[in-house]
């Protein structure tokens, strides 16, 4: 076609494949303003009209709005910076759009009452600098005076959860069900009480050279006790509990007495709380870690060989301890 052609809008309109009400709506906004009148008066379009129509159409597709395009168009602005823009703002669409349906999925599978939803939107909402000052709340309560120790402070990174900035459904919903375990002040005390526990046995077995905690040991000796389907009560768990109180103690540099074995039972029993093994299952999933390993059935198991094996006066009582449903993990 010669380049000096004329074209109604008619003309471009089976062209480009827009309406006449479209072509006239660019028209008066001076994205694609007429070239030339007719004798009549109607708009007349050069061969450019139709590049540029067929260039709005592509970018209204993409969902860059009229001021934006009349830039692009008339080269005020290049194409690569508001493509480089749109891009990063529909990466926050999509992520706010994986938010919302991650929502939506545990609203519809816990069976939430408005108020959960409420929260749970909200913790779903949180900027990443947000999150993280309500998890290091919750990290400082269980932690404070003992992170100075390089150890301790290991511990607190690796219980830190990172969401990814384009998380999967099953992370969101994880990370909501973290950040309201987290606030649970049973749980808190709980964490905090281990951690002085570990504390107070590496100040007092550090000559001793302990280098596990007690969990370690006894998954160690009870686990295979465990798998092997060996009574707690019966006289084969003996050995069991005597290894463990063997290794304990000698971390320790103490007897096997009825003092250790009491410390052991209530250290025991302060770690073994289904809240904190959850938290760990919820961390994984976030961080996109393998899933942890279940102590809570052998630590169940050798709190039971224990109790038996206390002397009398010092047996404790089963603790009833909280349990929680797990929804995943």
């Amino acid at each position: 076609m010669d380049s000096d052609t004329r074209y109604s809008i008619g003309d471009l309109a089976r062209r480009t494949g827009l309406t006449v009400k479209a072509i006239r709506f660019y028209s008066d906004r001076g994205i694609v303003p007429p070239t030339d009148r007719s004798p009549a008066g109607y708009r007349l379009y050069d061969i450019d009209a139709v590049t540029r129509l067929d260039l709005v159409r592509t970018l209204r597709d993409l969902g860059l709005d009229l001021p934006t395009i009349r830039k692009v168009v008339d080269r005020e602005i290049s194409l690569s910076e508001v493509a480089a823009a749109h891009a990063e703002a529909l990466t926050v669409q999509i992520r706010t759009l994986r938010l919302r349906r991650a929502v939506l999925t545990a609203v519809a599978k816990r069976g939430s009452t408005p108020e959960e939803t409420d929260l749970m939107h909200k913790l779903a909402k949180l900027s990443e600098d947000e999150r993280r000052r309500l998890i290091d709340d919750f990290l400082d309560a269980a932690f404070c005076g003992l992170d100075a120790h390089p150890e301790f402070a290991a511990v607190m990174r690796s219980m830190t959860p990172e969401l990814p900035d384009n998380p999967e459904a099953e992370q969101v919903e994880a990370w909501v069900e973290l950040a309201e375990l987290s606030q649970d002040p049973d749980l808190r005390a709980g964490v905090r009480r281990t951690a002085e526990h570990h504390a107070a046995d590496r100040a007092e077995g550090a000559t001793a050279g302990l280098r596990r905690d007690q969990a370690a040991m006894v998954r160690d000796q009870a686990g295979p006790a465990l798998a092997a389907g060996i009574d707690p009560a019966s006289p084969e768990a003996d050995p069991v509990v005597a290894a463990v109180a063997a290794q304990y103690a000698h971390a320790l540099g103490r007897p096997d007495d009825v003092d250790l074995r009491h410390r052991m039972l209530t250290r025991l029993e302060s770690a073994n709380d289904p809240r904190r093994e959850r938290y760990f299952q919820l961390l994984a999933v976030i961080n996109g870690w393998p899933a942890p390993e279940r102590l809570e059935p052998v630590l169940d198991w050798f709190i039971r060989a224990l109790r038996p094996r206390m002397p009398d006066g010092c047996r404790e009582a089963d603790s009833a301890r909280p349990r929680i449903t797990a929804t995943g993990g």
